[in-house]
């Protein structure tokens, strides 16, 4: 059985105040960051601790989920613990002072067990049209006033881990029972916290029937097993749960709804100050801007995904210090908290549903104070008041609370998007902001190095300064000490010495003299190069100057040749349109008057067919005469018109030049047309 590679449930519920450090407390945790407790192929449970402000320390959540027909084995709560179910079905059973009760739960069903009960959870089987594991969230409380994690040993502990704490001896006397019962209590396997349906023992009893027996003497009492949960005993039931799915709405409209359940909504509340809420918030919809006036809310999100915006309430700078502004993007299975008088808005994107789930420390109505709507507690004000505050008239404050007709929920489109869109701009700035930071902290460090190994360099220079100081010092005594060893020599040769001393002297200063004299020279024919190398500098740069002025100019000429070329083109240009235009003149005025000349030769052969009627009785002579006349002129006419045509061809070949020509040639055919 898997039971054999299971950890003792003890040892499991003590890691829950182990694995979840202080400094892992946050005012979001993310579904990838719950703690898991416990898993196995039956189930798993999971915790998230989610802080809600620097003051009040923290909540503890678990997330219990049992595979079908699966059975959480019975624990002792050490706080009370108040849960609701999100999917599946089952049954829960408890003790109550000397009372078992059960009940059957489903989703939505919500209901609080008291700290020092008994209880256990089995799921339903899996049935033909459905396979729902059972989920249930719950949230544990040490007391009325204290709502944070429960004891070190955490919340709740295994009735098998405390039992077999004690030596079989021990137990044996304690539950007057024989040896063999002890025995087959205590080598039974360790079973994990949850197992699939009731594994039997050798003896054919369940392990809940042993652990019976066992609770019945620890319970000072045999009046009623509690764990015989196979036998027709009487339990006493009828514990009435609440359903946030079957009961009423607080608030509902075409955005969505919102529901609570407080301990006048059921009554297992009293003596405890945990609430619960819903709210279902439709596609581009918003639970408008509000704050709870005596609740901190720890919300988890069953569905969708959303925004969620808070406002640090603090009006000290001490206090912004640790307190600002936030906004962060939600999604299934995210767990988050906001403190009581911290504004906040809920919001749905545009293409999903948010739906959120969880708890309050209230079981009292809760009275949320929500800034805008036709419910805004700023419309209950004084309005002067009111407008002094924002520093605006009465007309502006008129405008800023009239226009909203719906209340609690209020239709936001596109708002989650825009504050998922400024949360990433916030961030990015942070990230680049950080960078800086760190760049800074580098370069400082980098400076701080950089003078610690100056300073140790010169703590190394100075004492090897010391150290040569100390060698010369030496150096010097033994000096001193060969000086007077030679002093007696020294003072025989010293005359010599003094003389030849003052030989080389002088001639030093011989040497010293013609070395200045070199150097002199040297000095002066550097400058007379340097003066020359100037000289030629500014001839150079004359040279360059003359060049540039010379390319220039022949730039200019350039210009001014391609300038010239351009206007005789132009005049070409103007010149062959104006000799086209010519010529077509003239060939329309050639054809104007070649018309002219065919109604005149029109009309006179009309007036000749006339005379020709007339003279029907000429002669033959006179007649060929006068056809051999009309032949004449004919050919003259031809004539003529080649001429003109030849010579209007050579004044297009030769492009113009023929003016004389050509009226030579209209005055010669005038003048034949005229003989």
């Amino acid at each position: 059985m898997s039971g054999k590679r299971s950890v003792p449930v003890l040892c499991l519920l003590l890691w829950c105040a182990v694995l979840l450090p202080l400094s892992e407390e946050r005012f979001l945790v993310k579904r990838e960051q719950r703690k898991t407790l416990f898993s196995t192929e039956d189930g798993e449970i999971s915790a998230v601790r989610v802080a809600a402000d620097n003051i009040n320390g923290s909540y503890l959540l678990h997330f219990f989920t049992l595979e079908p027909n699966s059975l959480f084995l019975p624990s002792l709560l050490h706080a009370d613990m108040v849960f609701y179910v999100h999917t599946g079905s089952g049954k829960l059973s408890w003790t109550e002072e000397d009372d078992l009760k059960s009940t059957d739960i489903r989703r939505g069903d919500a209901y609080r067990i008291e700290q020092g009960s008994v209880f256990f959870i089995q799921s339903n089987l899996e049935t033909d049209t459905e396979r729902q594991k059972l989920r249930i969230h719950a949230i544990f409380a040490n007391s009325k006033d204290d709502l944070h994690e429960p004891a070190a040993t955490g919340p709740y502990s295994s009735i098998r881990d405390m039992v077999l704490g004690f030596d079989r001896q021990v137990l044996q006397a304690a539950f007057q029972v024989s040896e063999d019962v002890i025995d087959e209590l205590v080598n039974g396997t360790n079973a994990p916290a949850i197992i699939h349906g009731l594994p039997r023992t050798t003896k054919g009893e369940t392990a809940v029937d042993i652990e019976a027996r066992v609770m019945t003497s620890l319970l000072a009492t045999r009046s009623y097993n509690i764990f015989e949960v196979n036998k027709k005993k009487k339990k006493k039931s009828g514990a009435k749960l609440f359903n946030i799915f079957k009961e009423d709405k607080d608030f509902e409209n075409c955005n969505g709804w919102s529901t609570t359940v407080t301990r006048k909504k059921l009554s297992a509340l009293k003596g405890t100050d945990i609430g619960l809420f819903m709210v279902n918030l439709t596609i581009g919809s918003m639970m408008g801007p509000h704050w709870n006036p005596t609740a901190t809310e720890i919300a988890v999100v069953l569905q969708g995904r959303g925004m969620i915006r808070v406002v640090c309430s603090s009006i000290s700078e001490k206090e912004r210090a640790h307190c600002r502004n936030t906004r962060f993007e939600v999604e299934q299975g995210d767990v988050f908290a906001v403190p009581r008088f911290h504004p906040m808005a809920q919001i749905s994107f545009n293409n999903e549903t948010l739906v959120l789930a969880g708890f309050s420390t209230s079981a009292k109505r809760n009275h949320p104070q929500f800034l805008a709507g036709q419910g805004s507690v700023l419309r209950a004000l004084d309005k002067d008041v009111l407008a002094m505050s924002f520093n605006v008239s009465n007309t502006t404050l008129d405008q800023l609370l009239s226009p909203q007709k719906d209340s609690v929920i209020l239709g936001c489109v596109s708002c989650a998007e825009e504050e998922l869109r400024v949360m990433k701009e916030e961030a990015e700035r942070e990230k680049e902001e950080e960078m800086k930071r760190r760049e800074e902290e580098r370069k400082r460090e980098e400076e701080e190095a950089r003078e610690r190994e100056e300073e140790a360099a010169k703590r190394e220079e100075e004492e090897r300064e010391r150290q040569r100081e100390q060698e010369e010092a030496a150096r010097r005594e033994k000096e001193e000490r060969e000086k007077e060893e030679r002093e007696k020599q020294r003072e025989e040769e010293e005359e010599a010495g003094r003389r030849e001393e003052e030989e080389r002297e002088r001639q030093r200063e011989q040497e010293e003299a013609a070395r200045r004299e070199e150097e002199e020279r040297e000095r002066q024919k550097e400058q007379e190069e340097a003066a020359r190398r100037e000289e030629e500098e500014r001839e150079r740069q004359k040279e360059q100057e003359e060049a540039a002025r010379r390319e220039e100019e022949e730039r200019e000429r350039q210009r001014e040749q391609e300038e010239a070329a351009r206007r005789e083109e132009e005049e070409r240009e103007r010149q062959r349109e104006q000799e086209e235009e010519e010529v077509a003149r003239r060939e329309e005025e050639e054809r104007e008057r070649q018309r002219e000349q065919e109604e005149r030769g029109r009309r006179e052969e009309e007036e000749r067919e006339r005379q020709e009627e007339e003279e029907a009785g000429r002669s033959e002579e006179e007649e060929a005469a006068e056809a051999e006349r009309r032949r004449e002129e004919a050919a003259a006419r031809r004539e003529e018109e080649e001429a003109r045509r030849q010579e209007e061809k050579e004044e297009r070949e030769w492009g113009g030049g023929g003016g004389g020509e050509t009226e030579y040639v209209v005055e010669n055919l005038k003048r034949r047309l005229t003989v």
